[in-house]
């Protein structure tokens, strides 16, 4: 099996964070701060730090192996 890139699961991982952070927002207009909507917005937060991260990475990784083909 072959192992994803990090760039992929940084999109997947950003991807899932706009979209928890569309749902909070939703929320927050429909019945205002409760407990759910700040759930919400953690989950995204983490999701969404986790992806830059792997973002971050992939490109670290591509540097480090343009560095070394030279």
């Amino acid at each position: 099996m072959k192992r994803q890139s990090p760039l992929f699961i940084g999109i997947v991982y950003a991807g899932l964070g706009i979209l928890f952070i569309t749902i909070a927002i939703q929320t927050v207009n429909s019945s205002g701060w409760g407990f759910f909507a700040y759930i919400l917005v953690l989950i995204a937060t983490l999701d969404l730090g986790s992806g830059l991260r792997m973002i971050l990475i992939h490109f670290k990784i591509k540097s480090i192996q343009k560095k070394n083909k030279k």
